[in-house]
């Protein structure tokens, strides 16, 4: 029941999280800059979920103290290194090659436990997790349009390290770090960070409030944003946080990879982009990876007298 709920959280994460590209792009065509498209969504995404913390686990604040290092971790490269890093590469390669940069991320992770931890991946989730990249760089059509860049490269492949971060980091929410005060210490962070980077002028932060286009349709800035803080930011982090737990962070990342996807789908319904046929074989080959993994994961290690817990039970 863990795996299949720690699976649900997972594809609805994905989802949530693929939304903010579109979202964010008509933000930015409206004369945002992309740190203060960002800025707003993790300044939002703070307020909304610290408010969530007081009201649900006001006992658990204290956490933070306690858990402090792990925080700082979370806030500073699974949140805000992720985004910049990634708007970063955009500036020198195709979107293309970045995100695919980006999700080398499970690889990393695998080869993270794999050092660390003696956590050796079964033969089925490595064969899993080459299926899965191979079918996302279908899906994002990184053949048809790639450039190459040594500055984008390094860029993306730190977005790809930050990322790793947020899947290993997320695992440690537990009856110790629960998960909402984990997502709202985390953005909170993010947003004195972006925040002092735009401050010193190392991040231009440019707001407007011209209407935006979303699906050829003329809005207020307030859609948007809205999606972007409650959607993409609050019900995808707490999804995220809740799927590495239950799942761990090998799998959870390869499921992750279905972001692109839906990151594809949301373009189609929302900015009009086509999906192609090769992109759609793309699809099913990342669907056939992340089984293949799911079937290969091997059981974690608990002493005998530890029980298995489901974190959103907890509180």
């Amino acid at each position: 029941m863990n795996s299949r709920n720690g699976l649900v959280f997972a594809l609805l994460s994905a989802a949530t999280f693929a939304m903010s590209g579109p979202f964010a792009k008509s933000l930015i065509e409206s004369g945002w800059s992309p740190g203060g498209a960002v800025f707003a969504r993790v300044a939002g995404g703070a307020l909304v979920m610290t408010a969530l913390a007081l009201i649900i686990v006001r006992s658990r604040i204290r956490q933070v103290r306690t858990h402090s290092r792990t925080v700082l971790l979370y806030g500073i490269f699974a949140i805000s290194g992720v985004q910049l890093c990634y708007f970063n590469a955009v500036q020198h390669l195709s979107v293309g090659v970045a995100l695919l940069l980006e999700y080398l991320a499970p690889v990393i992770v695998i080869g993270w436990l794999w050092i660390t931890k003696g956590s050796r991946p079964s033969p089925r989730t490595v064969l899993g997790a080459v299926v899965a990249l191979l079918g996302a760089t279908v899906v994002i059509d990184v053949y048809g349009s790639a450039e190459i860049s040594a500055v984008g490269i390094a860029w993306g492949v730190a977005a790809a390290a930050c990322l790793a971060v947020y899947f290993v980091v997320s695992e440690r929410a537990d009856a110790d770090l629960h998960p909402v005060v984990l997502a709202a210490s985390g953005l909170t962070v993010s947003t004195v960070v972006i925040g002092a980077l735009g401050l010193i002028g190392i991040l231009p932060l440019a707001f407007s409030s011209s209407p935006v286009v979303v699906a050829d349709h003329t809005v207020g800035i307030w859609l948007p944003l809205l999606v972007l803080v409650l959607v993409s930011t609050v019900v995808a982090y707490l999804t995220g946080i809740a799927a590495i737990t239950l799942l761990g962070p090998t799998v959870g990342s390869l499921v992750s990879l279905t972001e692109v996807l839906c990151a594809v789908v949301a373009a189609w319904l929302l900015v009009g982009e086509s999906i192609t046929f090769g992109q759609a074989m793309g699809g099913i080959a990342v669907v056939a990876g992340l089984i293949i993994a799911k079937l290969g994961q091997r059981p974690p290690t608990r002493p005998a007298s530890e029980p298995m817990t489901n974190v959103m039970a907890k509180e």
